[in-house]
């Protein structure tokens, strides 16, 4: 039985997420890197594919633009 690949894994959708949140808010690609502790080169590849993302990164995140996962996982 094959997976079906077209299905949007979880990494995918927080990283959509913290995209959406860096364009709502206008920050830079550059600011956004440094506060998750990545490089840009890195933000690139999870635009590819998010599987990398680490818990501690999401953290990063959301500890520095004042957030708790309650309010950024709210649809």
């Amino acid at each position: 039985m094959q997976k079906n690949n077209s299905q949007i894994t979880l990494h995918k959708k927080i990283w959509c997420k913290i995209r959406y949140y860096q364009q709502l808010n206008d920050i830079s690609d550059e600011l956004l890197a440094r506060y998750m502790g990545i490089s840009e080169r890195t933000m690139r590849e999870y635009d590819k594919d998010a599987r990398t993302l680490t818990l501690e990164k999401v953290e990063r995140f959301l500890s520095c633009f004042d957030m708790n996962s309650a309010d950024f996982f709210e649809d």
